[in-house]
């Protein structure tokens, strides 16, 4: 992953032009660290992003 290629990513993913998925995919990490990147620069990762809830009652 080069710093380049991440910004460019977290800027994609900002501007709503890329997806979660395909914004980690551009900047060559998983899904996992690119929302980890996102959070540490203070960029809120969107609700269709977040793995889905378990919402059945026990």
């Amino acid at each position: 992953m080069s710093h380049r290629s991440l910004t460019t990513a977290l800027t994609l993913y900002r501007g709503e032009t890329l997806t979660l998925e395909e914004a980690a995919t551009y900047s060559g990490v998983s899904p996992t660290k690119f929302a980890a990147a996102l959070r540490s620069r203070g960029i809120q990762v969107r609700d269709e992003d977040s793995p889905p809830v378990n919402r059945t009652a026990n």
